[in-house]
C-alpha cells in the first residue's frame, strides 16, 4: 500500500501562483511515476503533470510554460509550482503514483480555486 498526503491547495486570484506538495509513503518502488490530476465540477478527471523517477516530465498543453512539476526522489515527495492561474484551473488536484508493476494510488485531493 502506498499512502499519498497532499497540500497547498487553496484560493487565488487569476495571474496568482501556488504550489502543491505531495509525500509519498509504504511501498514504494524504486521506479515510478508520480503526478498530479485534476477534475473541476462536471469534467472528467485529466492528467495535469507527471514525471518519473529518471525525472523525465509530460504535461498537459494548457498547463506548458506555466506549470512545472519537480520531485526528490530521496524523499518521495512531488510538488507543482502553478504559475500564471486561470480560472479554467479551478477543480480538484489529486497526486498520484504508479509503481513499476503498474499499480496506481491516489491522494485524497486538494482544492484549487482560481477566481476571475
Amino acid at each position: 500500500q502506498v499512502y499519498l498526503r497532499e497540500s497547498g491547495g487553496g484560493l487565488v486570484q487569476a495571474g496568482g501562483s501556488l504550489r502543491l506538495s505531495c509525500a509519498a509513503s509504504g511501498s514504494i518502488f524504486r521506479y515510478n511515476t508520480m503526478g498530479w490530476y485534476r477534475q473541476a465540477p462536471g469534467k472528467q478527471r485529466e492528467s495535469v503533470a507527471t514525471i518519473t523517477t529518471g525525472g523525465t516530465t509530460r504535461y498537459t498543453d494548457s498547463v506548458k510554460g506555466r506549470f512545472t512539476i519537480s520531485r526528490d526522489n530521496a524523499k518521495n515527495t512531488i510538488s507543482l509550482q502553478m504559475n500564471s492561474l486561470e480560472p479554467e484551473d479551478t477543480a480538484v488536484y489529486y497526486c498520484t503514483l504508479v509503481n513499476a508493476g503498474g499499480r496506481n494510488f491516489w491522494g485524497q485531493g486538494t482544492q484549487v480555486t482560481v477566481s476571475s
